[in-house]
């Protein structure tokens, strides 16, 4: 989806290709105008055209946008960081036979891969919700630091009966983060949640040409080839990852004479 021209002028606004203003936004929606300010700030929605500091006009694919966010974050319970690299995926310039492809692909691999959580449960089925007090007790996890995984865009905390709930497959995040807690990577030494987008953002750069080298180099393939390849090369690629991390640290370490 392709962000507007902003800074137009009222009389350059085409009104019948961006009938809407704020207010028609969140009335079609459903949404609060500060849920709308904050996915443009996230880079999930892009701006309306401008016709002054206060004022912008958004199309039907501004409003299509956002009921695709609602859903990922309220049906799905995706955070925001997986929010968007699914709408980023909807974006891709896919060819209509690679699309085809990817779709055969995605149906003859194993359930981990189809899920959109990246765990064997859908997010739609009963129990596939945590709650979050008693996970973040038990991994030693202060709410400061779930709301802060949430600011990231690594965690989305769903309302559920009053109480506040994660997706299943998304507790290892907390997990993770209470060991690293655990450690030493204390808040007293400066370190914070917002610290693993470092890596978050390093391996969605990695995807983005792991998805454009496999689209060019495995699309005259059968589906069923490329599934099989991909789940073959997953984990030995994390394994490669995982070593290779290892062995970056080692050599640095190594490189310190006395």
């Amino acid at each position: 989806m392709t962000a507007p021209t902003t800074g137009a002028t009222p009389s350059a606004v085409d009104r019948s290709a961006l009938p809407y203003r704020m207010k028609d936004l969140c009335d079609r929606t459903g949404l609060p105008r500060q849920a709308i300010h904050f996915y443009i700030q996230q880079g999930l929605l892009p701006e309306g055209e401008k016709t002054g500091r206060n004022m912008a006009y958004y199309g039907e694919a501004h409003v299509e946008r956002l009921k695709q966010i609602r859903q990922l974050q309220h049906e799905q319970f995706l955070p925001l960081r997986a929010i968007r690299a699914v709408l980023d995926e909807k974006d891709e310039a896919f060819t209509e036979p690679q699309r085809r492809l990817f779709l055969d692909v995605k149906h003859r691999l194993g359930p981990l891969y189809r899920s959109s959580a990246g765990g064997s449960s859908s997010p739609g089925e009963a129990g596939a919700l945590v709650p979050l007090h008693p996970l973040l007790r038990r991994a030693g996890v202060s709410r400061e630091d779930a709301d802060q995984l949430a600011a990231a865009g690594l965690l989305h905390v769903v309302k559920k009966r009053g109480r506040g709930c994660v997706a299943k497959d998304d507790v290892w995040i907390v997990e993770l983060w209470g060991q690293l807690r655990a450690s030493g990577f204390s808040k007293a030494l400066g370190f914070t949640p917002a610290d693993v987008t470092l890596f978050a953002e390093a391996l969605e750069g990695v995807f983005v040409k792991e998805r454009a080298m496999l689209t060019e180099r495995v699309a005259h393939l059968p589906p069923a080839e490329v599934a099989r390849m991909v789940e073959s090369a997953i984990p030995l690629l994390n394994q490669f990852m995982a070593r290779y991390h290892e062995a970056l640290v080692r050599k640095f370490f190594a490189s310190i004479k006395p």
